[in-house]
């Protein structure tokens, strides 16, 4: 049977923390979407990468750039889920099985679950996007929850969806230069859906 994503579900499979009713989820890049962990190493070897139209080159991001994003992300989610204590989370924690659900439809369902989401996108080195997953989730509740959303990218991404999704739903957006910024941002957001909910501003998620 097909797991059912539900905060209940979600909150059981992460630990104790201060505020464990207040969800809040993490996206970045991810690796689902780079071909290098996908094809065999004589596969890479036959393709030359260099003469592949730009949006076919992305895909073989290089794997230290994701496992150096995703490290960012724990380096976050550890930061928030101390000061100020709130659930925050990747969607790897909740361990839902991609041939189960697939990964763009858990992110929708994490983000329609969680009283915040981020979309963290840092530089490494070149313009890197949260891809897919980020545009569904958008295309999907930026009308009903965009209050609970907010994009926060490195100063030096320049990225056309970044602008066309701020264009189109009027996404709150930030900017962050060093790591500190990017926490204090969080913890910004994060305290300001907390107290919208207090006051009745915003639907309280129990």
């Amino acid at each position: 049977m097909t797991e059912r994503i539900t905060r209940d579900l979600i909150t059981d499979r992460l630990g104790d923390v201060k505020y464990d009713r207040f969800l809040f989820y993490l996206m970045g890049p991810y690796k689902s979407f780079n071909l290098n962990y996908v094809l065999s190493e004589e596969e890479r070897r036959e393709i030359d990468v260099d003469d592949l139209p730009g949006p076919l080159r992305k895909l073989f991001r290089n794997r230290s750039d994701i496992n150096e994003a995703q490290a960012l992300l724990r380096r976050i989610q550890g930061e928030l889920r101390t000061e100020p204590g709130v659930n925050a989370f990747l969607a790897l924690d909740v361990n839902v099985d991609t041939e189960e659900v697939d990964a763009v439809t858990q992110s929708i369902e994490y983000t329609r679950c969680s009283n915040a989401t981020a979309f963290v996108v840092p530089f490494l080195g070149h313009n890197f996007g949260v891809g897919e997953e980020a545009g569904s989730v958008l295309a999907t509740l930026a009308e009903t929850r965009g209050d609970r959303l907010v994009f926060v990218h490195e100063n030096d991404v320049t990225s056309a969806m970044i602008r066309s999704a701020n264009a189109r739903w009027d996404l709150r957006i930030e900017t962050y230069e060093t790591e500190t910024e990017l926490v204090d941002t969080l913890r910004r957001f994060a305290g300001e859906i907390m107290h919208r909910e207090r006051r009745g501003d915003l639907e309280h998620r129990h």
